[in-house]
């Protein structure tokens, strides 16, 4: 029971972590029609200037901001010099050209914060573990995280369903001409959605230095895996992103626990481990085609 809910306990966890990174990307392929290969890239931005400012000021608070602004104007940069030629063009280019940035981007951060990875320690008030139930001892940085994952999902609650750029953004994904015509910027409304999208990335970011490995190239990693959450969820559907960021969170995390285990009991241990270790990478996207099955546009699409 302990294992159980400890394994819970790290899959919302993880679940909080790809709901960042997931929800600004279902905003920008689901509402604004881009399929950002680039996505990824801010994630990995906002932990590298998180880990350059730590490392410089000792500050996690200006870590956090420096991650936040780091991959926010990083995101508004990409939108101004490429994306927003690309709205009215075919798929194709947008993949080739945010292909491209993917190599621009890991060439330059490798130039900037070199190419020794950096190392970011937990801050001290997020240090050590709290009593979570008799026997189990839970991390407090992982505790923290789950509660910013919460703060955000209803943050963005609030923005998109209760705020007049949430109805802006709603009423530009159902009729962009229309919006143009009663005197909006589309243009200016599209560059704060991806801005947005990238300030979360960052914010994903922070709460994976302290915890993951900080390199070049690991925002292509978590990019695959974020898309199957947007397609598991539905596109264009934050409350889709939170639902499929927590299933596919504890379905990784209850397979990694469990699936081993599970084989140990009629195979050898060495055919066990392999064949575990194979069966928990493929874990999520067995779930992502039998939710497709039942429902081919997601959990809770945007429009049915």
């Amino acid at each position: 029971m302990i294992l159980l809910i400890e394994q819970l306990l790290n899959g919302l966890q993880y679940g909080a972590m790809l709901f960042m990174l997931a929800s600004g990307l279902t905003l920008i392929f689901g509402i604004m029609g881009v399929i950002n290969l680039t996505h990824g890239c801010f994630y990995m931005v906002g932990a590298y200037c998180a880990a350059f400012v730590v490392l410089q000021t000792g500050s996690f608070l200006l870590g956090a901001l420096a991650a936040l602004a780091g991959a926010g104007l990083y995101a508004v940069a990409v939108e101004l010099a490429v994306v927003q030629w690309l709205y009215r063009r075919d798929h194709l280019y947008q993949v080739l050209a945010t292909l491209g940035l993917i190599l621009f981007t890991n060439e330059a951060v490798s130039l900037i914060f070199g190419r020794r990875p950096p190392l970011m320690d937990i801050p001290p008030f997020l240090q050590g573990s709290v009593p979570v139930l008799p026997g189990l001892e839970y991390p407090v940085i992982r505790l923290a995280f789950i509660g910013m994952g919460a703060l955000v999902a209803l943050g963005l609650w609030l923005l998109v369903n209760h705020s007049r750029v949430g109805m802006l953004v709603r009423a530009g994904a159902d009729d962009r001409e229309m919006v143009s015509a009663l005197g909006i910027d589309i243009r200016r409304l599209y560059t704060l959605v991806f801005g947005l999208g990238g300030v979360l990335c960052g914010l994903a970011g922070v709460m994976a230095a302290p915890l993951l490995a900080i390199e070049i190239g690991m925002g292509e990693r978590v990019l695959i895996t974020t898309f199957v959450v947007i397609v598991i969820g539905g596109v264009g559907s934050v409350r889709g992103a939170l639902a499929g960021a927590l299933l596919v969170g504890m379905v990784d995390s209850l397979g990694r626990a469990y699936i081993p285990q599970l084989l140990q009991l009629s195979l050898p241990p060495s055919v066990a481990d392999t064949l575990g270790a194979g069966l928990v990478s493929a874990s999520i996207y067995v779930l992502m085609a039998l939710v497709l099955l039942v429902r081919p546009l997601g959990l809770l699409p945007a429009r049915s």
